[in-house]
């Protein structure tokens, strides 16, 4: 019994170091020493272009996101823009059609009623004519260089999907530090696996691209549509990589409440894409499968292995007095959450804290998502997340 609790201990310990520390060591230690990779370049005439952007409530930042794309140094007679609102009921819709007067190549369309992004996006594919599909949010700002970097890695044959660089922009309060260095960080990893093996664990979902006969149309009730998209890809045998030249801008959202509800959504959506897709990840021994279960497949388990090893130090303690130790670790960190959050109703903060807190927050997330799932998801009609709209690509510093 003992030897049981043990393994229970331990093991939660050893899968999370193994994803979120040994995991991204190994990527790295792999990449530098993969040869240098050919030079992107353009085969023949510029592919045509659909830039896709589903819209709900967005009259704070769809202007300037719809001018950023324009803004683009790439032919725009092999560019369109298709925009549909999700039945918006402020000024999102008027902007857009009077910027359609603007740009010819702008096409609006609205949905009557609310029917969320996945039904939106599918209805935009229907409409596109372009050679490749770019799928972005209405928040996330280009520079005018994202999109020919998008476009330049579907040069080779076997590229079905390219990933952006997502760069987080804005003040650094509230957990919006948290958030940046966690994008960053996760567009580094995802960029090292298609790298190295021609496959990434879903991409941002900010802005990317893939080739329009390969998209596969989403279900209505699925809440995370680029990883079912990427997964779609990757069953017919394409690659996917990231472009780090690609780079868009999203503003981090400062509050934590909004933060959260986010999470849950994704991690909801999440579990989803594992029912769906668990036939190409049960196999550990296979790229796909060791990538996918220390990239996401061991962090989606996080919350439950948290707590099986929290449960497991508190039948150990009485036995054993190095686990007395262990249990106090336990306690320190969540007085250090509960001290945390003293300091933000004051407006201070400690950094090493909010990653605490981040940390914690993110994997409660992913336990509520998780419960959320297994409960049965029957739409995903979304509120996007308020963010401040000043500050585009320019406003790095």
């Amino acid at each position: 019994m003992t030897l049981l609790l043990h393994i229970l201990f331990w093991l939660p310990v050893g899968l999370l170091f193994h994803s979120y520390v040994l995991f991204p060591l190994w990527l790295e230690y792999r990449y530098r020493r993969l040869p240098p990779p050919p030079p992107e370049g353009p085969a023949g005439e510029a592919p045509r272009v659909s830039v896709l952007i589903p819209a709900y409530n967005e009259e704070a930042v769809i202007e300037e996101k719809i001018r950023s794309v324009y803004a683009s140094d790439y032919p725009l007679s092999r560019l369109e823009v298709l925009v549909m609102s999700d039945a918006s009921t402020d000024a999102t819709d008027h902007i857009i059609q009077r910027l359609a007067e603007e740009y010819s190549s702008l096409k609006f369309f609205r949905s009557p009623q609310r029917t969320g992004k996945p039904g939106l996006l599918n209805r935009l594919a229907r409409e596109a004519n372009g050679d490749l599909l770019v799928l972005t949010d209405a928040n996330v700002l280009w520079t005018p260089h994202t999109l020919k970097a998008l476009t330049l890695p579907f040069a080779d044959a076997s590229v079905g999907l390219v990933d952006s660089c997502l760069i987080g922009k804005g003040e650094e309060e509230g957990i919006a530090l948290q958030e940046k260095k966690y994008t960053l960080r996760e567009v580094r990893i995802r960029h090292r696996e298609g790298a190295i093996w021609g496959f990434i664990m879903g991409p941002s979902g900010a802005c990317y691209a893939l080739r329009k006969e390969l998209y596969t149309p989403v279900p209505d009730n699925f809440l995370v549509d680029d990883f079912f998209i990427t997964m779609k890809v990757l069953e017919q045998g394409y690659h996917a990589k990231v472009s780090l030249d690609a780079e868009v801008y999203e503003d981090v959202t400062v509050r934590f409440p909004e933060a959260f509800r986010r999470k849950v959504r994704i991690a909801a959506g999440n579990f989803q894409n594992l029912a769906r897709f668990f036939h190409m990840f049960r196999n550990i021994t296979t790229p796909l499968g060791f990538c996918f279960w220390s990239h996401k497949g061991i962090r989606w388990l996080g919350p439950w292995l948290l707590l099986l090893n929290l449960v497991s130090n508190l039948l150990l303690f009485p036995l054993f007095p190095f686990y007395l130790f262990t249990f106090a670790g336990h306690l320190f960190l969540f007085l250090m959450i509960a001290f945390d959050n003293i300091l933000s109703l004051f407006g201070k903060q400690i950094v090493i804290l909010r990653f605490i807190t981040h940390f914690y927050s993110m994997n409660l997330a992913l336990g509520v998502g998780s419960v959320k799932a297994l409960k049965g998801i029957r739409t995903n009609v979304w509120e996007p997340t308020k963010r401040n709209p000043q500050g585009g690509p320019e406003k790095r510093g």
